[in-house]
C-alpha cells in the first residue's frame, strides 16, 4: 500500500509541475527538468526500497523514474532545435515551433542546461539505486571476507571514477555550451594531462589488482592442519568423499569408474578402504575448522559454489583443483554449479549443513564406506550368480521330468 501511495505521489507531483510550467507566468523549462529530476530520483527510491518481492513498488518506481529520464531528453530535443533555429532558420525546428505555438509557455537558452542536468541525473541515480537497494550479498559463512573486502574496494574506485566523468562531462557540456561570437580553441595535445591521466589510471588499476592478488595468495596457501574432502561432479549430481580413520583419501582413476565403483577408487589401495562415500545426499561439514575442497569432475566442466562461502573453483577433467575454507556459521546452504554444463546445469543442485564437530562425526558415522560397498556388491554378484544357478537347476529339472 505505501508504494502504491508512493508512486500516485510521484504522478501527482509530476502533472502538477507540468501545470505550473505551462501555466505560471515566466517559468522556465529549467524549472520542469529539475522537478523531473527530483520526482526520477524519487521512483528509484521506491523502486530499490520495494524489491521484486513488492512488484507494484519495484516496477511502478522503474516506470516512473524512466518516465522522468524521457521528459529530460524531450527538454534536450528542445534544446536543440532551439540551436537550429538560430542558426537556419524557423523552418530547420518544427519542434521547437509547435512548443512555442503556445503562448503560455516560455522556452529559452537556459534549456541548453538540461543536458548537464540529465548527466547529474544519471549519476546520482546510479549511486543512489546502489546505496538504497535491497539486494546484496547472502550473510557470510565462511573465513573469506577478504573476497567482500576486494569486491568493495573495487566498487569504491569503479565508482569515484564513474562519477568523475560523469560530473567532468556535465561540466563540459555547461562550461563550453553553445554561445554567440566563441570560437573553439583546437588542442590535440596536452602532456601535461596526459601524465595526469597515465599516473591516475595506473594507481586506479594497481589499487583493484592489489587485494585481488593478495586474496589469491591466501585462496591458494592451505593451512597444514586442513582436513581433506573431496567433491566429485558428473552430470547432473554431486558425489562426496571424506577419508576414514586413518585420516588419508585413497587413490583414484576415472578410468576405474563403473556402477559398483562410482568414484572411481583403486581396489587395492588400502587407504581408500575405509573412505566414506557420499551419493545422492547433502555434504556435511564440520564448524570453525580448516577443511580442504579437492575438486573433480568425470565428463565436462563444472564449478563448485556456495554463495555464503565466497569460494568457488573450475573442476575439469583429468585435473584434481582445490581450494581451502573454515565454516563459520551453522546452517543449510545451497551448492550451485557456476558452470555452464549442459542441458540439467540449473538442477545440479545440493545442500552442505554446517554443523558442530561431534554432530558431524556422528553423521560420517552413518555413512557407507568404499570396503563395505565392495562386500555389498560382491554379496550381490554372488546372490544374483545363486539365483540364476538356481533357476538354471529348475529349467533343468522341468525339462528333464518332460521327457520322462
Amino acid at each position: 500500500m505505501i508504494e502504491i501511495l508512493g508512486i500516485v505521489l510521484i504522478l501527482l507531483a509530476m502533472g502538477a509541475g507540468l501545470y505550473a510550467v505551462g501555466r505560471v507566468p515566466g517559468s522556465r523549462n529549467w524549472g520542469l527538468g529539475g522537478l523531473t529530476a527530483i520526482l526520477g530520483l524519487v521512483g528509484l527510491f521506491v523502486a530499490a526500497r520495494s524489491g521484486v518481492y513488492r512488484p507494484v513498488g519495484y516496477y511502478g518506481g522503474l516506470i516512473s523514474f524512466a518516465i522522468c529520464v524521457l521528459i529530460v531528453f524531450y527538454l534536450e530535443k528542445l534544446v536543440f532545435d532551439e540551436a537550429e533555429k538560430r542558426k537556419h532558420g524557423p523552418t530547420e525546428a518544427p519542434a521547437l515551433e509547435r512548443w512555442r505555438s503556445r503562448p503560455d509557455i516560455e522556452v529559452r537558452r537556459t534549456t541548453k542546461h538540461v543536458v548537464a542536468l540529465a548527466l547529474i541525473l544519471v549519476a546520482v541515480g546510479s549511486v543512489a539505486f546502489h546505496f538504497l537497494s535491497p539486494w546484496w550479498w547472502t550473510p557470510i559463512a565462511s573465513n573469506w571476507g577478504y573476497v567482500d573486502d576486494t569486491i568493495i574496494i573495487t566498487f569504491w574506485i569503479t565508482g569515484v571514477v564513474f562519477i568523475a566523468i560523469i560530473a567532468f562531462m556535465a561540466y563540459c557540456v555547461f562550461r563550453y555550451r553553445h554561445r554567440e561570437g566563441r570560437r573553439a580553441a583546437y588542442e590535440p595535445e596536452n602532456k601535461k594531462l596526459e601524465w595526469w591521466l597515465t599516473i591516475g589510471t595506473t594507481l586506479g588499476v594497481a589499487g583493484m589488482l592489489a587485494p585481488g592478488l593478495f586474496v589469491w595468495d591466501r585462496f591458494v596457501s592451505v593451512p597444514e592442519d586442513a582436513a581433506e574432502f573431496e567433491v566429485m561432479a558428473q552430470q547432473w549430481q554431486w558425489s562426496f568423499r571424506f577419508p576414514g580413520e586413518d585420516g588419508v583419501l585413497g587413490t583414484s582413476d576415472s578410468r576405474n569408474i563403473s556402477p559398483e565403483n562410482p568414484f572411481g577408487l583403486h581396489p587395492d589401495d588400502p587407504n581408500g578402504q575405509d573412505d566414506v562415500l557420499i551419493q545422492g545426499d547433502d555434504l556435511h561439514l564440520p564448524l570453525d575448522r580448516p577443511l580442504k575442497v579437492l575438486l573433480r569432475s568425470i565428463d565436462v566442466l563444472h564449478d563448485f559454489y556456495v554463495p555464503e562461502f565466497r569460494a568457488k573453483m573450475d573442476m575439469v577433467p583429468g585435473v584434481v583443483t582445490y581450494f581451502w575454507l573454515i565454516p563459520t556459521r551453522a546452517g543449510t546452504f545451497e551448492i550451485l554449479c557456476f558452470e555452464l554444463c549442459g542441458v540439467g546445469h540449473y538442477g545440479m543442485r545440493g545442500y552442505v549443513v554446517v554443523e558442530e564437530e561431534s554432530a558431524h562425526q556422528a553423521w560420517l558415522q552413518e555413512q557407507s564406506t568404499f570396503a563395505e560397498l565392495l562386500a555389498q556388491t560382491e554379496n550381490g554378484a554372488r546372490e544374483a550368480a545363486n539365483l540364476a544357478s538356481s533357476e538354471g537347476k529348475s529349467a533343468s529339472g522341468q525339462r528333464g521330468g518332460l521327457a520322462r
